[in-house]
């Protein structure tokens, strides 16, 4: 019995040689956190824009996106057809931690939200108005003679004629 527990022992000190071996090696960035990523909202007045980050990640308004917390701010471009496209710039803010609290990455405006304006359509270009040539008058072709009114005559009745 004292055999099998001795060489139990002495397996197990080759295993922990083994693997306390491999230390040297080790890295330690299994002790680094993940970097910190934020949710920012994206909203848009229509709904339905493509809403993409300068980060890269985008989506179809309402909706969220998680970016990787930037050092800088960053802008959020929305674009839908027969709008005007807008962009709208997003600050970031790190609250660093103590040793009660962790620490914190926040935007500035959450949810980012954009007010797109219709598209408004091009006018029609006119053309420049040239005034017309006149016609030259036309000599009268000679016709039957005609009767001439009396000077003052006029074809149109007199409106005050009953009232003088």
């Amino acid at each position: 019995m004292r055999r099998s527990i001795a060489v139990a022992l002495a397996g197990a000190g080759l295993l922990g040689a083994a693997s306390l071996g491999g230390c040297s090696s080790m890295s330690w960035d299994m002790f680094k956190s993940a970097p910190p990523t934020v949710q920012v909202r994206l909203e848009s007045n229509p709904p339905g824009a493509d809403a993409t980050t300068s980060l890269g990640p985008g989506c179809k308004t309402p909706c969220s996106v998680s970016v990787p917390a930037p050092d800088a701010p960053f802008t959020v471009a929305f674009a839908l057809p027969k709008f005007q496209p807008a962009s709208v710039p997003v600050n970031v803010i790190k609250n660093p931690g103590d040793f009660t609290t962790p620490a914190a990455v926040t935007t500035d405006p959450n949810p980012v939200f954009a007010e797109l304006q219709p598209a408004t359509p091009p006018k029609p270009v006119r053309k420049p108005h040239r005034p017309r040539k006149p016609k030259p008058a036309a000599a009268a072709p000679a016709a039957a003679p005609t009767v001439a009114a009396p000077a003052g005559a006029s074809p149109f009745p007199d409106p005050n004629a009953g009232r003088r």
